[in-house]
């Protein structure tokens, strides 16, 4: 029996049509450097997006039928794994502490953390006296959500003197965020309410107003305001106003509280403009201009500051000093010189020391340093696979630390670090109420050969008794792009599933950081498809090496990850039983060519403008998975998506899963299942997100024959 006619044959006994849902075919051209594509699918992006993301109800009717048509088809092939995804929800849900809380961050009188209580969908926030004492609520966040189908807490702060507490929410999934000031004091919320931010704000020194970020019609944060508490939001007065629509504007505050910074960038360069907090009335101040592929960023540090750059060839980066009184790169002094191979993620300082966090050889550290003297000294651990962090921090004179730590078989510890004295001690070991034995479990790091002799980072986990004799399921995950590295950190999800047999593995392609700088501009632009060859190569090199099967691969990725799913799609269907692409980036040429979409300006760094470049057209256009969709024999396919997606609209995956259907000459089932009242990241609940991820395993389980 094949894998398909096991998804069918639950959908013929089943009431509902096992045909899949056809959209209408309504050919449209675009021309490009005298290039020509047609899309037959284009129409299921609503004309008005824009005003769906603020009100879902305005979706076009005939669309809205048709992603109603695909949850139906999914929901009847996924019908014989309903009572396998309720016991998988029962049981990632057994090994979540309900109750849980974090250890608050003390900053003077009072210590800042969150907590949830049993049966809980969202944090509370709360904050206890220093000296001791109960807990004050000071903000709900299952009352806030109550009654709401989506619920998503923004950015949260409190004011210098602690009688303020900022919060923001979102309660469509599209990302455009109300700011509230709530009275700490009655619990009450002021009268200002500021709309269609980007999530947080920062109070001024003086605490009589908040600075925010405001969101344009496309979605883009592009101005930085200051709002006086108690008078109207019309009367905001403008700070900055990026005029770069490739440009993204964001907003923060340094510890000491003597700047409010806001910082300007896409994915290569940046630029940064310091605002005294306690002058909110002052027009910001430029560090250094903008320059093509100078990145940037400060740490307060007194009278100086700290600069994170890869200024003047440092590609890994390096740490420079300049006067706060005159901080542009004409008066930059180096203090931690670039090292090539080791890459520094992020520094954070002290009155008396600087940390930061590097990643050497594929693993992170930590590196404390005396600012009197220059000593440093190193934290580091042994396992092959590890995930480490900074801990966040309000207070600036302080000697402690905080960092967490976990690997894919340990759960995560979180430590208080004396950084004169180097004690160490653990605050709180993440529990799991249902029985957690590591030593049950193993992990390695095994290195892939890609197509052209490169070596690709592997961190997997296994059960000590799965036998490694080829036959074991794997789950292999990848994201690759943006830089960003995949911490081989603990989950306790993904034990439903190893537990059952699966190696989970996750590829560390190109396009990320783990190597270096060096390995994400290898998987960038003209050199996009290394990072599809390296994930390719590391599932043929767990073939080669006897731990699955390509017959027993379910390959996962999300985002930029899910594009990564539909180019292997194209390129070794036949490398995998099943993919499944959450809210997939997949119709890359489209959304690059259009420049009023959210993320596209900024994107062009990171892929190519395809609008001024022929070149740049014909390689995204050479990868793209919806470009790239032909008579291939696909494996089965489960897309997922957010209709109030901001980031990768609903629309790409959509016409993806048509294409996909039209042109396979496969039997496999390809499955869309679209979130109507969610964007970007899926259910907002954290016992409803796992709804979403229990449906992700049963049908990587039903797909191996294990549900």
């Amino acid at each position: 029996m094949t894998r398909a006619s096991r998804f069918l044959q639950v959908a013929l006994h089943s009431s509902e049509s096992v045909a899949p849902p056809v959209a209408q075919v309504r050919p449209t051209t675009d021309t490009h450097h005298g290039i020509t594509r047609t899309d037959e699918y284009a129409w299921l992006r609503a004309e008005n997006w824009r005003d769906v993301f603020r009100d879902p109800a305005l979706l076009d009717p005939s669309i809205r039928a048709h992603l109603a048509a695909e949850n139906a088809y999914q929901d009847a092939l996924m019908a014989d794994t309903v009572e396998l995804q309720a016991k998988l929800v029962a049981e990632m849900r057994g090994r979540i502490k309900e109750d849980d809380s974090s250890v608050p961050l003390r900053d003077g009188p009072f210590a800042y953390g969150v907590s949830y209580v049993t049966g809980g969908q969202y944090p509370r926030y709360i904050r206890v006296p220093s000296t001791g004492g109960d807990p004050q609520i000071l903000l709900d966040g299952d009352h806030e959500g109550a009654g709401k189908a989506y619920f998503q807490i923004g950015g949260v702060a409190h004011s210098r003197d602690h009688a303020w507490f900022l919060w923001g929410s979102d309660d469509k999934g599209s990302e455009f965020y109300t700011l509230r000031v709530r009275d700490t004091a009655t619990g009450e919320d002021l009268p200002d309410l500021v709309e269609s931010t980007g999530g947080g704000g920062v109070f001024d020194r003086e605490q009589r107003g908040i600075f925010y970020t405001r969101l344009d019609d496309n979605h883009r944060p592009y101005q930085v305001l200051y709002h006086r508490l108690g008078t109207p939001t019309t009367q905001d007065r403008l700070v900055y106003e990026e005029q770069d629509s490739g440009f993204f504007l964001s907003l923060g505050s340094t510890r000491d509280d003597r700047w409010i910074v806001l910082q300007m960038g896409d994915h290569e360069t940046t630029e940064i403009r310091l605002l005294p907090s306690d002058r909110p009335d002052a027009e910001p101040q430029l560090v250094e201009p903008r320059t093509p592929r100078l990145q940037y960023e400060i740490e307060e540090g007194g009278e100086e500051i700290f600069i994170l750059t890869n200024a003047d060839g440092a590609e890994d980066f390096k740490v420079m000093t300049a006067p706060a009184s005159n901080p542009g790169k004409a008066h930059w002094t180096e203090l931690v010189p670039h090292v090539p191979g080791r890459l520094i993620l992020g520094i954070t300082s002290f009155r008396d020391f600087l940390v930061r966090i590097e990643r050497e050889n594929g693993l992170p550290r930590l590196v404390v340093r005396e600012r009197a003297t220059g000593q440093e000294h190193g934290i580091a651990f042994d396992e092959e696979a590890y995930s480490l962090g900074l801990g966040g921090t309000y207070e600036y004179d302080t000697d402690l630390m905080r960092f967490t730590y976990s690997s894919m078989t340990t759960p995560s510890s979180e430590f208080e670090y004396n950084m004169r004295t180097r004690e160490r001690v653990l605050l709180k070991t993440q529990e799991v109420p249902s029985g957690h034995d590591p030593a049950n479990y193993v992990t390695r790091r095994l290195m892939a050969p890609s197509h052209d002799g490169e070596s690709v980072p592997v961190s997997l986990l296994h059960r000590r008794d799965t036998p490694l004799d080829g036959s074991a399921p794997c789950l292999l995950y990848g994201y690759g792009a943006y830089g960003h590295a995949v911490p081989a950190g603990f989950r306790t999800d993904i034990l439903s599933l190893v537990d059952r047999g699966f190696v989970f593995a996750i590829a560390h392609v190109r396009g990320g950081k783990e190597k270096g700088y060096a390995w994400y501009e290898a998987g960038k632009r003209e050199r996009k498809p290394n990072t599809f060859h390296d994930f390719i190569a590391a599932g043929r090199h767990l073939v080669r090496e006897g731990y699955t099967r390509h017959d027993r691969v379910v390959a996962q990725g999300g985002s930029a990850g899910g594009m990564l799913m539909g180019a292997v799609g194209n390129m070794a269907p036949g490398d995998f039983a099943a993919i499944v692409a959450q809210v997939p980036f997949v119709d890359v040429l489209t959304t690059m060519l259009d420049d009023t979409l959210p993320l596209t300006p900024p994107e062009w760094p990171e892929w190519g403008n395809p609008i001024l470049s022929e070149k740049d057209y014909r390689t995204i256009a050479a990868y793209s998975p919806y470009d790239n969709v032909g008579a291939k024999p696909y494996p089965a396919i489960l897309a997922l998506a957010g209709l109030t997606d901001p980031r990768v609209t609903y629309w790409e995956p959509a016409k993806w899963v048509q294409r996909l259907r039209a042109r396979s000459i496969s039997d496999e089932p390809i499955l869309l299942k679209v979130n109507m009242a969610a964007g970007h990241g899926g259910a907002s609940g954290r016992f409803s997100r796992l709804e979403e991820v229990a449906l992700v395993q049963a049908f990587a389980l039903k797909v191996v024959g294990l549900a």
